[in-house]
């Protein structure tokens, strides 16, 4: 056994021993909890005796339960602690205007306007100024000259704004996050019985001592040991990674641990450690999850080194200062270096080094596995990332051709052709030149590059999320959300989906006659209805039941499994009470239990008569269930025999019209061992599943969710086909898909079931081939009798397919523990809230809170808006940076200065970046979206209607700004702002330039609201209050800028005439955008889209290769150079090495730091939260070399 110091957690363990109030300590408990099998079973029996002597000593009833008095519960919380692992702490405010100050072009303004304040105030004597050439001089005043260090002070205001603003959307971002986050959190509960009553309560609230009930799907959300289990089978992949499951029983092994998956089976365990003593919580101690001081302190170091480290990556880059713009282009896309350095770090180390856990909830959730295929990142991320990249570049080449034009013209003025000497005094004024034109330069490019587009892309998807919470929609992975914009196919499951998921027994089938409603109790048999009672209550799970309706006159409650409410709701239809048998034969006197899976497709459950002999019960699909059958109970309750023919007869008479009403069918049956033939093999399922006698077979309807036709009819005309795949049988999935519209009578269609399915898509061989799904998806419609392997299958087989002409875009719908693979296979998996297991809801994007399949459309309109959302903004903003880029480069070379200022530049750049982004992206979804057919992954961000009008506003915007540069003066009869001197005050001219450009950009941002050219730009407009406020207040601050900015602005206030002719210009781009939709596109063939996302074949095969153990194909990942990865990888494997040695010598338990590297066959995917500590990691199998082992810690 290693060392149980674990320095992680000592502030929140007790040290104290608390043998006065309960029998055993937390370190006693927590030792206990480290060991597995025999050795568990062996420390159990010296230290309580048995489970019961453990349940004693901590004061609870392996029965009834805790008593559940809020002084016991509050005491044990003190004693044994909560059940909650700290979070990190977030960022503080003033860390992140940190981050942003990282930014590398905010440095070098700030660099270049410090500059700039020095030298300006340095003066040379007058007799020494004309020597200098004529731009410095000509300076009338003496207080203006007086005033050349604004400038510089502006630029520096400007950058702190820009600082202050990017620090509140990180801070407001990281907000919301942590509230998904923890509304995701609170939406865990967990069965557990107080009281003697089972009661629901959210996961945070289990205490030690506590009887948790756990089944099939759950999460295990703390340590425990098995009290009684049926059939109990656990994944502890996430610990172990062990893919085989392990078997739980008292006898062998008890010991059940937090955040493993109950993939089978039911039973009761008492909880012995929660949050940071539980397994898990141990592991996220250990590596710092917790809040503890001396983490805090290492992590400063840490942190001090790593900003070392960055500096010293700046300081060798500075040099080349188009290698630091480069790396800030790259940079831009993903947050700051830092964080770029951590993404490569999880992104690009491979498998071997996962982190355990990490700072963003959304990366939590993220924990991959080898064996799972390669996943393209989100569609839009792509195409953003390579359009950003590209235009990062060109405005890169335009300010390092506008700096060097501007210094070529000024030194060949001066020196040349005016002929002048290079006087020593006048070398401060030819830098602050210099300066001036550098800081040109770097304006151009801060206007040039697009930062506003991560930006733009975070406030969309989070204002969506949290829009689409309030239409059921629980977003867990961002991207998911525009994904969903981009479905060409919804699998769909049909249970509680398209059905309401309340399910009554209709018909049945009972003593050889078939009633169409709920027979009299009188008309049946008493010994077939006693046999009928019995069988449903020992043979429905448990934590099943009816329970009294909320309100009076309501339906009543069903709890648990809906099929088994509904045979439940059978017997009390049949004026008989299933509660007493339950109270007779508690679950403990079960015998034997086999839980229903997707093999067996039926559920057992054995009890021992009191004379020795055993009766088994058994429920399950008709079709399957009556072939083990060879008897039926007649008319008056005795059984006769049931012969193949029989069966045939019963199927077609009985079953088919049954279901073809769209009922699912249930056989009820059961079978006696006789004492003589002593005891069965109860392992040796085939022999005991057979020799059935059939009680009855029952009709159960669920009947279709009023708004899911119109909801599918919506998917149908967005150019969305919707299939169903179900696990009933095949005429029942045909009736309810005919009824919800997914079938249209005259359609040509398949509907087949997965036996039928899989014989159609495999070889001679038996193995699957794509050209055989190829020839069944596109018309398949409805999948019946489908294993989850099955769904799995046809989800994968649709999303490889090159048959369509693009790539399609899957979304899957899935409750159970098996649906995990095809949700996350799917492009979007949507859990079900209220039916979806943990795990279910674990591999999922989009948890569905209603289970309602018209959540799916919402979710689809949002993600459509998403996507015009971006494009809407990307529309607005190129026409900006177009613009912008050409007017300061041409106004440079032929004015030798920019007619826009740096400071002006900033204030642009705010506006078409923030306060635009903002605007654009915040418009609600409309109807309209679904009219239009799914964009696709091929499809370009900028289409050649918006290419139109981007260049057809930009040519009006240039025109108007290049006449009243060059003409303006005479226009409005004033003087010329053109060629003045170095510390000139602010002329009216070009303050008429500025103003008439923020304005042109103010309407044409009303403009950038509609992209498919619709004429009405006004549409919905009121809508979006934030849109109306943020164009009204950006031009309210305009007129501040104007009327008293003055020389920080560059500005000279307006009259009320200069005022009017800029609005009216401004308002120009509205009328000029009428004149652009007139244009038919489909007449410009010379325009070019732009924006596509990276296709596989573009990228090279060597580069293919060292993406190979990526998990996904990052488009950003081609654009960051080479050196800059291995740099990267190389820091972190000595980081992961150090945290292991540093892990030993703490004297931590080492087996919280290593984990076995997770087997290839594991199908399941784990949240990094299901990390237990492995015991038995070195000393289970001596085989397993050391280098199979892996290192994996927290980077």
């Amino acid at each position: 056994m290693a060392n149980n110091s674990y320095s992680g957690v000592k502030n929140s363990m007790v040290e104290a021993n608390h043998d006065g109030e309960f029998g055993c300590t937390l370190k006693e408990l927590r030792s206990l909890m480290e060991l597995r099998g025999a050795e568990a079973l062996t420390k159990i029996g010296e230290s309580y005796g048995d489970i019961q002597g453990l349940c004693n000593r901590l004061k609870t009833s392996a029965v009834d339960g805790l008593s559940g008095q809020p002084t016991d519960i509050e005491k044990r919380k003190t004693v044994f602690g909560q059940n909650l692992i700290p979070p990190k702490k977030p960022k503080t405010f003033l860390q992140l205007v940190w981050e942003a100050l990282q930014d590398v072009t905010l440095i070098i303004l700030e660099v270049a306007a410090i500059v700039s304040l020095g030298l300006s105030f340095y003066r040379p004597p007058d007799a020494e100024r004309d020597h200098c050439g004529k731009a410095a001089g000509g300076v009338e005043d003496e207080n203006e000259s007086e005033a050349g260090w604004i400038e510089g002070a502006a630029i520096l205001l400007s950058v702190i704004c820009v600082v202050l603003v990017t620090a509140f959307n990180d801070w407001s971002k990281e907000k919301q996050f942590r509230g998904l986050q923890s509304r995701i959190e609170q939406e865990q509960k967990f069965t557990v019985v107080r009281g003697g009553q089972v009661i629901q309560i959210p996961v945070a609230e289990i205490v030690v001592g506590d009887i948790a009930q756990i089944k099939y799907g759950d999460l295990l959300p703390a340590d425990g040991v098995l009290i009684q289990g049926n059939d109990l089978k656990i994944d502890e992949s996430s610990l172990t990674g062990e893919s085989d499951h392990v078997k739980k029983t008292q006898e062998k092994d008890p010991m059940l641990l937090s955040g493993t998956h109950v993939m089978e089976g039911s039973g009761k365990m008492v909880v012995t450690a929660v949050g940071v003593n539980s397994q898990t919580g141990i592991i996220f101690t250990l590596l710092g999850g917790g809040e503890d001081d001396e983490d805090d302190e290492e992590e400063k170091k840490k942190e001090k080194e790593e900003k070392k480290k960055i500096f010293t990556v700046y300081v060798k880059h500075a040099i080349f200062l188009t290698t630091v713009l480069y790396f800030y282009i790259d940079k831009k896309q993903d947050g700051s270096v830092e964080n770029r350095k951590k993404a490569k770090a999880q992104d690009g180390a491979a498998m071997e080094m996962q982190p355990l856990n990490s700072d963003e909830g959304a990366d939590a959730e993220e924990k991959k596995k080898a064996n799972l295929p390669k996943k393209e990142k989100s569609v839009l991320q792509g195409k953003l990332t390579k359009l950003a990249v590209q235009i990062g570049k060109a405005g890169l080449v335009m300010s390092a051709i506008t700096v060097i034009i501007l210094v070529v013209l000024f030194v060949v003025d001066t020196f040349w052709i005016q002929n002048l000497p290079w006087v020593k005094d006048c070398t401060p004024i030819y830098i602050q030149f210099f300066v001036k034109f550098f800081i040109i330069g770097v304006t151009v490019l801060v206007v040039a590059v697009p930062e506003g587009l991560p930006l733009a892309v975070t406030i969309s998807l989070a204002y969506s999320v949290k829009k689409m919470m309030k239409d059921n929609n629980l977003v867990r992975h961002l991207d998911a959300c525009e994904t969903m914009g981009n479905a060409t196919a919804i699998c769909s499951d049909k249970t509680g989906t398209l059905t309401m998921n309340r399910m009554t027994v209709v018909q049945a089938y009972i003593a050889e006659k078939h009633y169409k409603k709920i027979p009299e109790p009188e008309n049946i048999p008493s010994s077939s209805l006693d046999m009928l009672i019995l069988g449903i209550a020992v043979n429905c799970a448990y934590t099943t039941k009816i329970m009294p309706p909320e309100k009076e006159g309501g339906l009543p409650r069903q709890v648990g499994n809906k099929t088994e409410c509904a045979l439940l709701g059978f017997s009390n239809d049949l004026k008989r009470d299933y509660q007493s048998i339950r109270n007779e034969i508690p679950e403990e006197k079960l015998y034997k239990v086999y839980t229903f899976n997707s093999v067996r497709k039926s559920m057992s459950t054995v009890l021992k008569m009191a004379d020795g002999s055993y009766r088994m019960f058994s429920k399950g699909a008709s079709e399957i269930l009556l072939k083990k059958c060879y008897k039926i109970l007649t008319a008056n309750g005795e059984p006769k025999v049931f012969r193949p023919r029989d069966r045939d007869d019963m199927v077609k008479k009985v079953i088919e019209p049954m279901a073809s009403e769209g009922l699912r069918t249930i056989c009820l049956a059961y079978r006696d061992f006789s004492t003589a033939d002593g005891e069965p093999d109860w392992d040796n399922e085939n022999d005991i599943l057979t020799g059935l006698t059939c009680i009855c077979v029952v009709g159960i309807e669920d009947p279709v969710r009023p708004e899911v036709p119109d909801a599918i009819r919506k998917c149908q005309r967005a150019g969305i086909t919707v299939r169903m795949v179900t696990g009933d049988n095949i005429n029942t999935a045909r009736a309810i898909a005919t009824k919800c519209g997914i079938l249209q009578p005259g359609d040509d269609f398949l509907c087949l079931e997965g036996k039928e399915f899989n014989r159609r898509i495999r070889n001679e061989k038996g193995e699957i081939e794509q050209e055989r799904i190829d020839k069944i998806w596109p018309k398949l419609r409805v999948l019946a009798r489908s294993s989850p392997t099955d769904k799995h299958t046809l989800v994968k087989g649709i999303i490889d397919s090159t048959v369509a002409e693009q790539r399609q875009v899957v979304a899957v719908t899935g409750d159970g523990t098996n649906d995990g693979p095809a949700l996350k296979k799917a492009d979007v998996g949507f859990a079900m809230g209220i039916a979806g297991t943990d795990v279910a809801k674990e591999a999922s994007d989009i948890i569905l809170t209603d289970d309602n399949f018209s959540s799916i459309v919402k979710a689809v309109m949002w993600g459509r808006n998403v996507y015009d959302s971006i494009s809407k903004f990307l529309q607005f903003q190129l026409t900006v940076n177009v613009v912008a880029v050409i007017v300061a480069f041409t106004g440079a070379c032929i004015t030798q200065d920019s007619p826009l200022k740096a400071v002006q530049m900033l204030w642009v750049n705010l506006i078409m970046d923030t306060f635009a982004s903002l605007a654009l992206a915040t418009e609600p979804p409309t109807e309209s979206l679904l009219l239009r057919k799914p964009y696709g992954r091929n499809k370009p961000l900028i289409s050649r209607t918006m290419m139109k009008n981007i260049l057809g506003q930009g040519v009006y915007q240039l025109i108007i700004i290049f006449t009243l540069l060059f003409a303006g003066e005479k226009l409005f009869d004033i003087d010329s702002g053109r060629d003045a001197p170095l510390h000139a005050p602010p002329s009216e001219h070009y303050t008429i330039v500025f103003n008439t450009f923020v304005l042109m950009q103010l309407f044409n941002e009303i403009n950038a609201r509609k992209i498919h050219g619709e004429r009405n730009v006004f549409e919905g407009i009121f809508n979006n209050m934030i849109f109306c406020s943020i164009v009204f207040g950006t031009f309210v601050i305009q007129i501040v800028i104007v009327q008293f900015g003055g020389k920080p602005f560059s500005c000279v206030a307006l009259s009320i005439d200069q005022w009017l002719w800029c609005t009216f210009l401004g308002f120009g781009s509205l009328l000029w955008g009428q004149v652009i939709s007139s244009i038919p596109t489909s007449r410009l063939k010379f325009l070019k889209t732009a924006g596509h996302g990276t296709q596989k074949e573009e990228i090279p095969d060597e580069e293919l290769e060292e993406l190979e153990d990526m998990d996904e194909i990052d488009h950003a990942e081609r654009e960051l150079r080479r050196g800059q990865i291995l740099w990267f990888r190389g820091l972190n494997r000595i980081q992961t090495q150090m945290d292991v040695v540093s892990a030993f010598q703490s004297g931590t338990s080492f087996q919280g730091a290593l984990r076995r590297q997770a087997s290839n066959s594991s199908q399941q995917q784990h949240d990094v939260t299901n990390v237990s500590s492995p015991t038995h990691v070195l000393t289970d199998r001596p085989s397993g070399s050391a280098s199979e082992m892996s290192y994996r810690c927290d980077p």
